[in-house]
């Protein structure tokens, strides 16, 4: 998962831009790799673009807009789309802190999905040409980069099996243990996070019915799987959910 850069440090910035450098963002370690030193990371500050706020329900970009940006989501979450062949959304991610959006955009200079923000998010702007400037005089981000874009392609092959040869119990297992790794890496209680997407939007995503996602749900609610409560959801028997994921018998791993 792809990772959160802050905005321009001025001359006669107050001390809350300040904290925004990059060595003191909340994202940091998920974000950059270990053992930059201090004189690359100010390099890294000097290209970052303005923060941008982003309210709930609106665009970051639109499939078709050129790219001139990537985007580190400093606060939110987001999902990404396109539309189908019937002229419907697919919803095909989620993204959240710390996470880089516009990856698709860099081959063609067109975004090829629709990023709208969930909650009312901000992301940092990352000028991509300068980006690549500095990529060529640092190998340590380089190298970092290149495996962002490796574990964002993993991810969507990971979808692709998901969504091919899954069954939908598994499926939602998948989606719940995946959002609880993501949280972990981020410093959250992994077991017990809010949901920022609705459960139409899950079963879009799933490929799956709203009515299956809230029959799965109450299902391992009922089997003392998960405690839910609105968007809340609490995470019992995360070993078992694993095990759903993988295809083993639930019953006999508890």
């Amino acid at each position: 998962m792809i990772r959160d850069l802050p905005s321009l440090v001025l001359p006669g910035a107050t001390l809350d831009i300040l904290k925004a450098s990059c060595a003191t963002c909340s994202m940091h370690q998920l974000c950059l790799p270990m053992g930059l030193g201090n004189e690359d990371m100010d390099r890294l500050d000097q290209i970052i673009g303005r923060r941008r706020k982003v309210a709930r329900g609106q665009p970051l970009f639109r499939t078709g807009d050129g790219f001139q940006n990537l985007y580190a989501i400093r606060l939110g979450h987001f999902k990404t789309s396109q539309v189908n062949r019937d002229g419907a959304e697919q919803i095909t991610g989620f993204q959240m802190a710390g996470e880089l959006l516009g990856m698709d955009a860099i081959s063609t200079d067109l975004h090829h999905c629709t990023a709208v923000a969930l909650e009312d998010s901000e992301v940092c702007e990352i000028p991509f040409a300068t980006l690549q400037q500095l990529l060529a005089e640092m190998p340590t981000l380089l190298r970092h980069f290149h495996r962002m874009m490796s574990q964002e392609i993993t991810r969507e092959q990971s979808v692709m099996l998901l969504l091919g040869n899954m069954a939908a119990q598994r499926r939602l297992a998948a989606f719940l243990v995946n959002l609880s790794s993501r949280y972990e890496a981020r410093g959250y209680a992994p077991n017990a996070f809010q949901l920022r997407m609705s459960r139409e939007e899950i079963g879009n995503y799933l490929g799956l019915t709203i009515e299956s996602i809230s029959r799965l749900l109450s299902k391992f609610k009922k089997e003392g799987l998960i405690r839910v409560s609105n968007r809340d959801i609490t995470l019992l028997e995360p070993h078992t959910l694993k095990a759903i994921t993988s295809g083993a018998d639930p019953h006999a791993v508890k």
